[in-house]
């Protein structure tokens, strides 16, 4: 059973549809409910001045100076506004005391007493229909039955019929105009999202037909403003894939280029052991096999140190203040036993003891080991190697140097490029390897890889700038 969270959201195009259409919808509804509020209270305004040029008349065709309520009614304006309205017109003239009543006299009042000189409108239902009554209170002159104030109410109303129709032929019309504007507008919204979607479409169809290999930018200009940072976004993940895909056909480039030829010494010198009889013979040629063992061994790890430092590009460990005198004190430890061997001398000579750099320490850390390593490996039966930490104008100095064959001019230029071998008769030939890790790692620190020659031997130095920050990534 499908977790609710795990269902497959719809298409974009579905999602647009199912807001804009019913949102469309809703906007028709109340833009209806609106223009019929509206529609009632403009008709009911027309028509309520009607009646009240109507109930102005009436009013001024009534007299009380013959001590009697007496009228003269507008006949004509009668018939007209009858014809006018298309429905039955009714009168009523009476005094508020009820004494005299003349024309519809069942023609209701209003629920509250009358203002003066104020007309009022309202609906009752008269006769089995529903009528519009016009209401006006003014007080009589001269008043009758000799009191001294009295009013007159006049009334005149209309069946609400003929409006009512009027109404309804009006909404059906703004309804009808209402739909075809939704359907129109409904229609352009369909065809402006579908529109709008064909380039994603295209990008589709353009990446779904890419070659499994095919890692270069996706290039779509017509496409949406909004969907660009996304395209962005997918281009740069794109192009770390393909620096870490390069990175891997270099390091199977490298493993296969350096491993090959000492594994086929190795099986030449293993054939050579097993055809040889002698016994001093057949160990020489298992120790030569050790010693290419040895060799391999070295190269393989080195191959793998130069390719994490390359991968510190996208290490996610944060950097951090990384002393440098307990780092150099633990390599040291961590390669006595080599130097040992060779009855080597390996000592710290004073400088900036509590230096500080700010990197990342494992890193820190392989590039001196391969430093001291070489150093090892070049200085000679008894040589000596010293380690120094001091403060120069140009930052924090790491160096290290041995008392070995020393290095050409030509060998110091291209030093830090990965199998490079030196010339005969100084450096043993390697595959350069060593330099091109801390070449590698000091790049990634915004720090410099020096070498100088010294007498006897070469001094390595490692210089971390003065302001000593973290520099932004950069590709090696």
């Amino acid at each position: 059973m499908t977790h609710p969270a795990e269902r497959r959201p719809g298409s974009l195009r579905s999602l647009l549809l199912w807001i804009l259409v019913p949102a469309q919808l809703l906007v028709l509804s109340l833009a209806l409910w609106f223009s019929s509020s509206q529609l009632h209270h403009q008709v009911d305004l027309a028509y309520d001045r009607s009646l009240a040029g109507a109930l102005r008349a009436i009013d001024h065709n009534i007299s009380t100076a013959s001590g009697g309520l007496s009228v003269e009614l507008p006949y004509l304006m009668l018939e007209f506004f009858e014809l006018t309205a298309n429905d039955s017109v009714y009168y009523r003239i009476l005094t508020e005391d009820g004494l005299a009543d003349i024309g519809n006299q069942n023609l209701p009042l209003p629920d509250t007493r009358l203002a003066s000189n104020a007309p009022v409108f309202y609906d009752r239902d008269y006769l089995g229909a529903s009528i519009r009554i016009a209401a006006l209170a003014r007080p009589m002159s001269p008043p009758l039955y000799g009191q001294k104030q009295g009013r007159v109410i006049v009334m005149v109303g209309e069946d609400r019929g003929g409006r009512d129709q009027m109404i309804r032929d009006m909404m059906i019309r703004n309804i009808v105009r209402d739909l075809i504007e939704v359907l129109a507008s409904t229609g352009l919204i369909v065809v402006g999202v579908l529109v709008g979607l064909r380039p994603l479409t295209r990008l589709y169809r353009k990446l779904k037909d890419r070659a499994p290999d095919d890692l270069s930018p996706i290039s779509a200009p017509e496409l949406p403003r909004e969907v660009r940072p996304l395209v962005d976004a997918v281009n740069q993940h794109v192009a770390r894939h393909a620096r870490q895909a390069r990175r891997q056909r270099q390091f199977l480039d490298d493993a296969s280029h350096q491993l090959r030829t000492p594994l086929a010494i190795l099986h030449t010198q293993l054939d050579y052991a097993l055809r040889e009889s002698d016994p001093a013979e057949a160990r020489a040629a298992l120790l030569a096999m050790r010693g290419g063992l040895d060799q391999a061994q070295r190269t393989a790890a080195q191959m793998l140190a130069l390719a994490r430092a390359r991968e510190a590009d996208t290490d996610a460990s944060p950097p951090r203040p990384v002393p440098l005198t307990p780092l150099a004190q633990d390599v040291i430890r961590q390669l006595y036993s080599l130097a040992r061997r060779k009855r080597q001398t390996v000592a710290m000579d004073g400088g900036e003891l509590g230096a500080t750099v700010t990197g990342i320490e494992w890193l820190l850390r392989e590039a001196l080991v391969n430093l001291m390593d070489n150093a090892i490996k070049y200085s000679p039966e008894g040589g000596a190697i010293t380690l120094r930490i001091e403060r120069a104008p140009d930052g924090i100095v790491l160096s290290v140097r041995d008392t070995g064959p020393g290095m050409t001019e030509t060998d110091i230029r291209k030093a830090g490029r990965r199998f490079r071998r030196g010339q005969a008769g100084k450096r043993a030939h390697g595959a350069g390897l060593g330099l091109a890790i801390v070449h590698t790692i000091m790049r990634r620190h915004g720090g410099v890889l020096r070498i100088e020659a010294a007498m006897p031997g070469v001094q390595v130095s490692l210089i971390f700038p003065a302001a000593q920050g973290f520099p932004a990534k950069s590709s090696v």
